[in-house]
């Protein structure tokens, strides 16, 4: 999958964030992403289904979220491939909200969740944490974490992440979704006695 998507280097990602910070509307921000990431442009149209699946994907990135908590099982790659699952779920809940097509952000985007906060931003999103954005390019594409093994001598940069470091930085930009997107906690059931 990583093929489809080029991936940005780090000096290639800091002119993109200098290229759109010097644009002067959403509009054109958006068409620079698309030649930046050679993407095609698409019509952005909000819809029920984008909706429904926006909040479906909310929820899918809090259930997730279980395999970051302190008490689950862990092995660092895939607390941080799980991070990455968290992260991408709860961007593309926003993207397919503001009328992003799936199967556009399958394509376009992938599992490069640097790439989702970029798009999110540039369509109302307004998630400016540096910590957040320095760990989605550490993670991307997420599937990475999943692949690699200790002692097959090709560890990854982890960026000096650490778990303690990783929860509240996803934590906050799954509650920033809710708030932007608007959609409501599931309600706890109560427990009969």
């Amino acid at each position: 999958m990583d093929v489809q998507v080029p991936v940005a280097s780090p000096d290639q990602i800091a002119a993109v964030s200098a290229a759109l910070n010097s644009l002067p509307n959403d509009n054109s921000a958006l068409a620079a992403l698309w030649k930046i990431y050679g993407a095609e442009p698409v019509r952005l149209l909000r819809t029920q289904q984008g909706r429904s699946l926006s909040r479906e994907r909310v929820k899918r990135a809090e259930g997730f979220m279980c395999g970051l908590a302190p008490d689950a099982p862990f092995h660092w790659h895939y607390f941080l491939y799980t991070s990455g699952i968290v992260a991408q779920l709860a961007l593309s809940s926003h993207l397919l909200d503001v009328g992003f097509p799936d199967n556009w952000c399958a394509r376009h985007i992938s599992l490069h969740v640097d790439r989702s906060l970029t798009y999110a931003n540039v369509t109302g999103f307004g998630y400016d944490c540096p910590e957040t954005a320095r760990l989605l390019q550490v993670l991307s594409p997420y599937w990475k974490w999943n692949r690699n093994r200790p002692g097959d001598g090709n560890l990854l940069a982890d960026g000096g992440f650490t778990p303690d470091q990783v929860r509240p930085l996803v934590s906050a930009l799954v509650e920033h979704v809710r708030q932007v997107t608007g959609h409501a906690r599931p309600r706890q059931r109560a427990m009969r006695s």
